[in-house]
């Protein structure tokens, strides 16, 4: 992974930095307008949010079964991850809805699902501040994290479960997204999914880095009793 890491960054850069130029030249929709190319940002952060999550589903199992904690310090870095593309999917989704709904929010199955997502994990990283014991934080958190992660399947469901005021798929199951919107929201998407693998990668070496540290210095307290 280590050698891969400067071509996924070089390539992430690359991506990210010319995709707003990308969306510039997408096509609008003919009923939304330009205020539709928030789409192209919005739904990339959401599916990757799902997928951090997602990642502290498995990572917490992982701990559960091996009480190795490299596991929780990869659920750690991927529930900040995921929390920080939640925050902006609460607040780009709000400024494409005012313009289109001529309302900021509305407490819809989707909408109140994504709400409650958010609120989980932020408690799930308080939670971790609470528990000063090592292996019992990781414990606790793991347990935590993945009764959150099962709010994901309420969240993307939701849509074909209630009625909601939130869009329905325009991607499968009927939808009808043009084949050249598809193209530039798959390059954001992947833009968007390096952005997250570097960011958790990153996050994953200073929790583990902080993990060594904090064994180091148990190591010597206990040396110098």
């Amino acid at each position: 992974m280590r050698k891969l890491f400067p071509a996924l960054l070089i390539l992430t850069t690359v991506m990210f930095a010319g995709a707003p130029f990308i969306i510039a030249d997408a096509l609008n929709e003919p009923t939304m307008g330009i205020v539709y190319k928030i789409f192209y940002f919005h739904v990339p952060l959401a599916w990757n949010a799902f997928l951090g999550f997602t990642v502290v589903f498995f990572a917490s199992f992982r701990y559960l079964a091996t009480r190795n904690p490299k596991w929780d310090a990869r659920a750690l870095a991927a529930a900040e991850v995921g929390v920080l593309f939640t925050t902006l999917v609460l607040i780009t989704g709000p400024i494409w809805a005012k313009p289109v709904w001529g309302i900021w929010w509305t407490w819809d199955a989707r909408l109140t699902s994504s709400f409650l997502l958010w609120v989980l994990f932020v408690s799930y990283l308080i939670l971790r501040t609470l528990v000063d014991e090592p292996e019992r934080r990781a414990m606790v958190s793991a347990v935590f994290g993945i009764f959150a992660a099962l709010d994901i399947p309420l969240v993307y469901f939701s849509i074909w479960w209630f009625r909601t005021q939130h869009p329905q798929p325009v991607i499968g199951d009927g939808g009808s997204l043009d084949g050249r919107m598809w193209r530039v929201l798959m390059l954001c998407w992947l833009a968007t999914l390096g952005v997250m693998t570097l960011l958790i990668r990153i996050r994953y070496r200073l929790e583990a880095m902080r993990t060594e540290v904090d064994a180091l210095r148990m190591e010597a307290s206990r040396n110098t009793r």
